[in-house]
């Protein structure tokens, strides 16, 4: 990725890879934007599962967005924890579902 690059990450998702009581993120920006880049498009894709679980399952939002940040820790597990609740939470903002307090 370039510097010229137009995507823009949220700096909820940069937050993820800084340390606390630091400011440089641990990975490079083309590191943090390919993890984007998998997280939102992930967030994405969940939109019609959890559409689905809540109709079919009759649960509520807060139980399904539960349920699909537990199949994201699934082994093989694809995000790490932090990104898995990034997922959940940007899940909840595409559904304008209340975010869940990780």
């Amino acid at each position: 990725m370039h510097e010229d690059s137009q995507l823009l990450i949220p700096p909820s998702f940069i937050a993820l890879y800084v340390p606390e009581g630091r400011i440089k993120p641990t990975l490079s920006r083309d590191e943090i934007a390919q993890r984007y880049e998998l997280c939102e498009d992930m967030a994405q894709m969940l939109t019609e599962t959890a559409s689905t679980m809540l109709v079919t399952l009759g649960i509520t939002e807060h139980d399904v967005l539960a349920r699909c940040r537990l199949g994201l820790l699934a082994e093989p597990a694809v995000v790490s924890a932090d990104e898995a609740g990034w997922v959940v939470s940007r899940l909840a903002e595409l559904m304008n579902w209340p975010i869940p307090l990780n």
